[in-house]
């Protein structure tokens, strides 16, 4: 029996978060069970027993342990797992700058660049035309975001420090679909933003990932 199981879906980013956190750990002892969201399988009573909001991803242990919401099921793994994602207990700056990170992370760019994601990449799958003035002001201020990224990027090579943590792992789903969007220049137009992305991405697990996951969303596009 598999140590726990993750019920996600193909092409959702926050699944993809922790994917890339299990890939980077080296961790297979797992189940994965997409959920169709087209058809609404995570607002079924079955799946709202594990998530009240009927949201992916969820995992459940064998031991009957339940957690949703991708960030902390990414830090939970990293903590329980051992994987070398995480500053040391021991050192309390790096642990107050990894949590500064995250909620830079959470409420400076994911929150614009998942709208950004929702208009442009979500509504072409619900056949919705995307709402131009809410991609234009989300734009705004992902560049805001990258601008300051820049300058600190300068002064070191992760998000969170010099280390690689989960914190860089939380961008990559996120800004892989900017890319496929359409605005994979507010990465690639940016010298040191562009350096870490390049730094993140060819990170032989991740690249292993993304390869893999490029390669699948081809095949089912044939």
């Amino acid at each position: 029996m598999p140590a726990f199981t993750l019920y996600g879906s193909r092409g959702s980013t926050n699944t993809d978060r922790v994917r890339l956190t299990l890939a980077e750990g080296g961790f297979t002892d797992y189940e994965l069970v997409l959920l169709n969201l087209q058809k609404g399988e995570q607002k079924s009573k079955e799946h709202q027993k594990r998530h009240p909001w009927g949201k992916i991803p969820v995992i459940t242990s064998a031991e009957g342990f339940t957690l949703y919401e991708s960030r902390a099921i990414c830090k939970y793994l990293a903590t329980k797992y051992s994987f070398p994602l995480l500053p040391r207990d021991s050192d309390v700056e790096a642990a107050a700058l990894f949590d500064q990170a995250q909620c830079v992370e959470t409420l400076y760019f994911a929150e614009p660049a998942g709208r950004i994601a929702f208009e442009k990449f979500a509504k072409r799958f619900m056949g919705l035309p995307p709402d131009d003035a809410v991609v234009s002001d989300a734009l705004r201020s992902v560049e805001m975001f990258f601008d300051v990224a820049e300058r600190l990027l300068q002064h070191k090579s992760y998000m969170a420090g010099n280390d690689f943590t989960l914190v860089d792992i939380y961008y990559i789903p996120l800004i892989q679909r900017l890319f496929a969007c359409g605005y994979g220049d507010a990465i690639t137009s940016r010298a040191a933003v562009s350096a870490w992305w390049d730094r993140c991405v060819n990170r032989p697990a991740i690249e292993r990932m993304l390869a893999a996951d490029k390669e699948a969303a081809a095949a089912a596009g044939r």
